[in-house]
């Protein structure tokens, strides 16, 4: 199989019946992307798959081939945050961290479609993404902030 994570080509003999959560986590050891429920419920796997935000649970390997992947640490690959996460620090929208990155990742691929949408459309950008803290106003409060510029995350 051949894909690209965070603009970095792979090329792989994984299984293809494997889930894409656990190539990334146990294969090629992109530990960000987080499993909660492994049933698609909770959005803790999101990554972006060729411009849209999935549920690595509910993806096989096999179904990636020749895709586009990305995961949150193909957000700040220099060690420096993206505007999308420095607004989650600001917005105190961080708190036990395990929905973060499952929400940015839905932030993001909203935010690369429609670079100033309205709360309505933040909501349901993250509408599949679960956070046990409750901090969803913050979590919109983030996104929002980081649409302000109006310039992809």
């Amino acid at each position: 199989m051949r894909f690209k994570i965070n603009g970095k080509t792979y090329e792989t003999e994984a299984n293809p019946c494997m889930r894409l959560l656990d190539l990334l986590r146990n294969e090629l050891r992109l530990t960000g992307t987080k499993e909660g429920c492994g049933e698609g419920e909770c959005g803790a796997c999101t990554v972006i798959v060729n411009g849209k935000a999935v549920n690595s649970c509910l993806v096989l390997a096999g179904q990636v081939q020749d895709a586009d992947i990305v995961t949150i640490e193909g957000l700040s690959p220099d060690g420096e945050l993206s505007r999308l996460q420095r607004a989650f620090v600001e917005a105190g929208a961080v708190q036990c961290g395990f929905c973060t990155p499952g929400m940015i990742l839905s932030a993001k691929a909203l935010l690369d479609v429609k670079p100033c949408p309205d709360e309505e459309e933040i909501k349901a950008a993250i509408s599949g993404n679960l956070c046990r803290c409750t901090g969803y106003a913050k979590i919109v409060n983030a996104v929002r902030l980081a649409s302000e510029s109006g310039v992809k995350p």
